[in-house]
């Protein structure tokens, strides 16, 4: 068993990255269970976090074919998981940011464990503002079309 399987610097390192991905997460979770999603505070950070994980396994130095067939895999599985957050309600259908929200969340932990931070913080800030600042315009339009909204 090699010295360093449990070195420190290796355990700071992942959780630097899981916390990361977690703390940029959180916050959009937040905002979905506050508005009364069932996806909420803590299926975001747990994608951020797993899709983080995915790709830390391959190690510091990862295969570019390897890396390829996990985010490969992750842009099909958390798409799997986001159809979830989706209703339908007669002619309505509800859920459509909430999934493409938690899409986003795995990538905002892929681009964590690839240490491309600025991609992430800007991804997860975006996500945020567009979920906050486009709700309003989103319900005006809503009530223009359809003006028992």
């Amino acid at each position: 068993m090699p010295n360093n399987l449990f070195g420190w610097h290796e355990v700071w390192n992942v959780l630097w990255h899981i916390g990361l991905s977690f703390l940029l997460t959180v916050a959009i979770g937040w905002d979905r269970e506050r508005e009364e999603h069932t996806t909420g505070v803590r299926t975001f950070p747990i994608v951020g976090m797993a899709s983080c994980g995915y790709l830390l396994i391959l190690g510091p130095q990862p295969d570019i074919a390897a890396q390829s067939r996990v985010l490969q895999g992750l842009i099909t599985g958390i798409g799997f998981i986001g159809g979830g957050a989706i209703l339908k309600e007669g002619p309505t259908v509800k859920g459509t940011a909430t999934a493409a929200s938690v899409w986003n969340a795995a990538v905002i932990g892929a681009a964590v464990a690839m240490e491309r931070y600025q991609v992430a913080v800007v991804l997860a800030l975006l996500n945020f503002l567009a979920l906050r600042l486009l709700l309003p315009l989103k319900n005006w339009m809503d009530r223009r079309h359809d003006p028992h909204v």
